[in-house]
């Protein structure tokens, strides 16, 4: 089963461990609590759409927190209820889902958290018009109060500080096991190919790591906005610039796609190209 499972990317989910008398009960409440997610979600959506008075920042927030719920809770509770109905050694799911399952489910993190910190913000009052940023962010926007921004600050530190210590754990535990693997393997091409992939990925990691970090942190230190604005801006322009030149290029598959094209476009231009100048000659 194992080498199997490897072969064809097919992986096994343990899911909730449930009796064959208690997965039907379960299933039916999950089914309800997913049904009443569902309908207060999109309802609550509607209503704000639909009514202009409600057309303000903090329902506009409102708006958003819905969607997401709704994207977190159906990335989840659709197929935990599948599995539920299976018994526990047919709970498969292939790799590629599995990914695209575990992307969606740390954007809801990440966007509850983010939606939470801008809920704090937009409840405060302003007495400020300056933006001390080149572009707005939730940092800027409190800055624009005049009240006591204490726990804004300390919640964006405690959050930015989890959020990196997870990234840096990650990171490092994902390449310690590659650098295994590559001293273990006696396979010289992968292991060039390894060093060439995992160099430049740190690279650009390390670029938006140190940027976002100093963007962060230098909010609080009015003395060096102007280091804080240039870190923001490489934040946002020199990752998008370098990740299709990283991930893209380094891709064989789309590295060839761009040339195929461009001959293929040759190819069928020439041709009418062609076809069109023996016209015009033969008139």
């Amino acid at each position: 089963m194992d080498n199997l499972t490897f072969k064809n990317s097919i992986l096994l989910v343990e899911g909730l461990k449930v009796t064959p008398q208690t997965s039907y009960p379960v299933f039916f409440l999950l089914f309800l609590v997913y049904v009443f997610a569902m309908v207060c979600n999109i309802g609550l959506i509607i209503l704000i759409s639909t009514e202009k008075n409600l057309h303000h920042p903090m329902h506009f927030l409102f708006c958003n927190l819905p969607v997401n719920d709704i994207i977190g809770t159906t990335v989840m509770l659709p197929r935990l209820m599948q599995d539920i109905l299976k018994e526990t050694s047919e709970r498969y799911i292939t790799y590629v889902e599995c990914v695209i399952q575990a992307y969606f489910v740390h954007i809801f993190a990440a966007a509850s958290h983010y939606a939470l910190m801008i809920g704090l913000t937009i409840r405060l009052s302003h007495c400020r018009f300056k933006i001390e940023n080149p572009f707005c962010d939730n940092a800027s926007l409190f800055k624009l109060s005049c009240e006591n921004v204490s726990i804004n600050n300390v919640f964006g530190i405690i959050y930015t500080v989890i959020v990196f210590t997870f990234s840096l754990g990650s990171v490092f535990i994902t390449y310690l096991k590659i650098a295994t693997v590559c001293i273990t393997s006696k396979n010289k091409a992968l292991n060039r190919k390894a060093i060439k992939t995992c160099s430049t990925h740190i690279a650009v990691y390390l670029i938006m790591f140190v940027s976002c970090a100093t963007m962060v942190f230098l909010h609080r230190v009015p003395e060096l906005s102007e280091n804080r604005k240039i870190a923001s801006i490489m934040f946002h322009i020199v990752p998008p610039g370098l990740n299709p030149l990283v991930y893209g290029l380094q891709t064989k598959e789309i590295r060839q796609n761009p040339l195929l094209l461009v001959s293929k476009y040759n190819k069928e231009y020439g041709s009418t190209t062609h076809s069109s100048t023996k016209g015009c000659e033969s008139k």
